[in-house]
C-alpha cells in the first residue's frame, strides 16, 4: 500500500456533555492514553499520509494531543453541529489537495485496528470507490443495517426505516467509510439535508455512488473495534477490551500472568518473554520489562525500565525515570524514582530512592530515604558499588557514598563517606538502671491527674 496515498479525515469535535466532564470526550483515556490518540496511530499504522482534523472549537488541547502521535496533522474547526457529512467537509481544503485515499475514522473508536483499515484500503486499490466497515453482530438491534447483494452493498438502512425481514440482517454498520480521493468531495457535495433533523449524514454517499454508478462495497471488522464512547459506562467498556486484548497479547509473547484479570496494561507496556507478573499489577505508561524478571503483587510502575532477572515487589512503586539493573532486588513498600540502581544491588523495605545512583550490589536497609529535595531543588545521591546503607538512614543531598562504605544504621549522612570509609552519626546511648518502673509512674499520675 506503500504506493498510495491516504488522507484520513478523523472526526473529533465530540463534546463530554453526556460523560459528565468538561474536557472534550476524545481526551478521555484507555490504557492510558486519549482515545484520539489510538484512533490517529491506528490510522497512521494503515498507512496514512495525511491526517486532518476536524475538531470543536477552540479545541487546542484536541489538537496538540493529536501532534503527539502525527506533528503534521492539520486541524480544522467545525462550529455548527450539522452531521457527519458536514463535519467531514470542514477539512475540504485538505481533501481538496488530492489524495488516492480519504477514510473517515471517528476520535472516540480507540479499538480500532490498522489491520481493519489496511483492508478497506486494499479495497480502494482494487477498484472499489467507496467501502463502508461494518460488523457482525447476534444484537443488532439500533444499528444501521448493511444491505449487501451480489458482493455490492445496496444501502445502509436505519433501523427505524428497516423492513421485519432487513432488520434480521446482523450485518451492521461501524460507521467508518473510506473513498476514492476522486470521487470524495463530488460525493459528499451532492448529500442533502432532507431529514427530520435537517442534517447532513455521511451515510447518505452510499446512495449518491450508487446512483452515479459507482462500486460500492463492505468490509466487515470485529464488533470490539467500532465500540464508540458517550457514556463512562462505555468508557470503561472499552477500557475492558484494550485490557483483555494486551492480557491476550502478553500471554500469547510467552509472558506469565499470574492471575491476568487483575493485571492493568497502558498503551506501551513492554514486556519480554519470560517475565513473571504477580496479581493485582499496576503498569501506567512507559514501562519496558526485560526477560526473566518478576514484578511481584500489588507494585505500581510508571515510565521505568526493569533489566533482566530483576525481582520488583511487592507493593514496590516505581515512579518515572527508575531504572533497576539486572538481578535486582526492589522490595516492599519501597518507592524509587529518577534513579538508577545498578546490578544486583538490594533495596529491599521500606526506602525512598529518588535521584540516585546505587551501584552494582550495594545494600540499602530498611527506612533509607534519600533526602533529595530542599523545597526548591532536586539533588543527587551517589552510592558507590558494594556500599552498605544501615537501616534508618537520611542521606541528605547532593551527597555520595564509595564504593564498599559502610553507613551505619540510624545516621543522617550529610558529607561525602569515602570508599571503604565507616560513617556514624548516632548520638551517644545513655542508660539508666531501674529508671523504667518510677518513669511508668510518673506518666500514670500525670495521667490520673487530668481525669475529671
Amino acid at each position: 500500500m506503500a504506493e498510495r496515498t491516504c488522507l484520513v479525515v478523523l472526526l473529533a469535535a465530540g463534546e463530554g456533555t453526556r460523560m459528565r466532564s468538561a474536557k472534550p470526550k476524545v481526551l478521555h483515556a484507555v490504557g492510558g492514553r486519549a482515545m484520539v490518540c489510538h484512533a490517529a496511530e491506528a490510522t497512521l499504522r494503515a498507512g496514512a499520509t495525511r491526517l486532518a482534523v476536524v475538531i470543536g472549537p477552540n479545541a487546542t488541547d484536541v489538537a496538540k494531543a493529536v501532534r503527539a502521535v502525527a506533528p503534521d496533522a492539520e486541524t480544522f474547526e467545525q462550529y455548527e453541529r450539522l452531521g457527519t457529512a458536514h463535519a467531514v467537509l470542514q477539512a475540504r481544503a485538505a481533501i481538496a489537495q488530492g489524495a488516492d485515499d480519504v477514510m473517515v475514522v471517528f476520535g472516540d473508536t480507540p479499538l480500532l485496528r490498522p489491520e481493519t483499515l489496511s483492508r478497506v484500503r486494499i479495497r480502494l486499490a482494487d477498484n472499489a470507490d467507496v467501502v463502508v466497515l461494518g460488523f457482525e453482530t447476534d444484537e443488532p438491534a439500533g444499528y444501521g443495517r448493511l444491505l449487501v447483494k451480489d458482493g455490492q452493498l445496496i444501502a445502509i438502512r436505519e433501523e427505524r426505516d428497516a423492513t421485519d425481514e432487513e432488520r434480521q440482517v446482523k450485518f451492521c454498520n461501524a460507521g467508518i467509510m473510506a473513498f476514492r480521493g476522486e470521487h470524495v468531495l463530488d460525493l459528499l457535495d451532492a448529500i442533502g439535508n432532507a431529514n427530520a433533523k435537517g442534517e447532513y449524514y455521511l451515510t447518505d454517499a452510499v446512495e449518491v455512488a450508487r446512483a452515479r454508478g459507482l462500486t460500492v462495497v463492505a468490509e466487515v471488522g470485529e464488533e470490539s473495534e467500532f465500540l464508540g464512547v458517550n457514556t463512562r459506562a462505555q468508557l470503561a467498556q472499552c477500557e475492558a477490551v484494550f485490557q483483555d486484548r494486551m492480557r491476550r497479547a502478553a500471554l500469547a509473547a510467552g509472558v506469565t500472568l499470574v492471575a491476568p484479570e487483575t493485571v492493568t496494561f497502558a498503551h506501551d507496556t513492554v514486556l519480554a518473554a519470560d517475565v513473571t507478573v504477580e496479581p493485582h499489577v499496576v503498569f501506567a505508561a512507559g514501562v519496558m520489562v526485560e526477560g526473566g524478571a518478576t514484578i511481584r503483587a500489588f507494585s505500581h510502575l510508571e515510565g521505568a525500565v526493569v533489566r533482566a532477572g530483576a525481582i520488583v515487589g511487592p507493593y514496590a512503586r516505581l515512579r518515572p525515570g527508575a531504572d533497576i539493573g539486572a538481578d535486582a532486588h526492589i522490595g516492599n513498600f519501597v518507592e524509587i524514582k529518577a534513579a538508577r540502581v545498578e546490578t544486583g544491588a538490594k533495596v529491599n523495605h521500606l526506602t525512598y530512592i529518588g535521584d540516585a545512583i546505587i551501584g552494582a550490589k550495594a545494600n540499602i536497609g530498611a527506612g533509607t530515604i534519600t533526602c533529595n529535595y530542599d523545597g526548591f531543588g532536586k539533588y543527587q545521591t551517589v552510592i558507590g558499588a558494594g556500599a552498605f546503607i544501615g537501616s534508618n538512614s537520611a542521606l541528605v543531598a547532593p551527597v555520595s557514598v564509595g564504593a564498599g562504605a559502610i553507613v551505619g544504621a540510624g545516621s543522617v549522612i550529610t558529607a561525602d563517606v569515602p570508599a571503604d570509609a565507616l560513617a556514624v552519626t548516632r548520638a551517644t546511648q545513655q542508660t539508666v538502671d531501674d529508671a523504667a518502673p518510677r518513669l511508668r509512674a510518673k506518666y500514670k499520675a500525670r495521667k490520673d491527674a487530668a481525669k475529671p
